[in-house]
């Protein structure tokens, strides 16, 4: 009976963590942005954020997607890709993805001067968020790859949700700023290349290095053994990611904001 009580806590913590990353991943993220950001856009973005640094809403999309004003955004979490692994404007559909939710919210912060104080608060919620999103495996949509079912202790879960929240909890577990400290550690050279290019530069290459992850796990697979080889295989993937989407952010909210 306690063995069973404990699986049923374990895959209920799963269930409510099986949004995009989790919130230590997006955390994670936006704590490394923050170190990036300049001194005149790190004062003017936590204006806009009531005083918060930017990791205080780092989840907060995925918090807001299921309330009916926001329930469009439920969709900006993910995007597809065509089969050179490329996002394009033929691949849209209402009400949107991930790169069509972030570039809608840069063009509206591009003018926030002359915006309302709410509408830049709300898009730069969208923008902490969806950069993080973007760079987790599971959020790019292949033609020819669908989410499936893996097991947990015998148990069938979403192979989305091992990556939103199994990988990083069950492997380094580290707290969000542990993971800051721990991979912000490229040089500046190699943060220069990582922030270089667009953010469809940057889901291309998120979708080329992630296809791999369906041949870590095929359908069924038992992902949790005693030797953690699925974890330490995923956590190298994993670590690139919320790096790269660290920098990445910071240049964003520095070119929106630093001007």
């Amino acid at each position: 009976m306690k063995k069973l009580f404990v699986t049923a806590f374990l895959l209920l913590g799963l269930v409510q963590l099986s949004f995009c990353w989790n919130r230590t991943g997006h955390d994670a993220v936006a704590a490394i942005a923050e170190r990036y950001l300049t001194p005149v856009a790190k004062e003017r973005i936590e204006k806009y954020l009531g005083g918060h640094s930017i990791v205080y809403y780092a989840s907060w999309m995925d918090y807001y997607r299921h309330y009916p004003e926001y329930a469009h955004t439920n969709y900006w979490h993910t995007a597809p890709v065509n089969s050179d692994n490329q996002y394009n404007d033929n691949l849209f559909m209402e009400p949107g993805n991930a790169i069509y939710g972030l570039e809608y919210a840069i063009n509206n912060l591009k003018n926030y001067k002359n915006q309302p104080d709410s509408l830049v608060t709300v898009n730069l919620y969208y923008v902490i968020h969806i950069v993080g999103d973007m760079h987790c495996p599971v959020h790019v949509k292949y033609p020819d790859l669908n989410n499936y079912k893996v097991l947990m202790n015998g148990e069938g879960i979403s192979y989305h949700t091992v990556w939103d929240g199994v990988v990083l909890d069950n492997n380094h577990q580290w707290s969000y700023t542990e993971w800051a400290d721990q991979l912000d550690r490229f040089s500046a050279d190699e943060k220069v290349e990582i922030m270089s290019g667009t953010p469809r530069d940057w889901f291309h290459e998120t979708a080329v290095a992630s296809r791999v992850i369906y041949d870590m796990a095929p359908a069924g697979t038992e992902i949790i053994q005693k030797d953690h080889r699925f974890l330490n295989n995923a956590s190298v993937l994993a670590d690139s990611q919320i790096c790269k989407a660290g920098y990445r952010l910071a240049k964003v909210l520095n070119e929106l904001f630093d001007n």
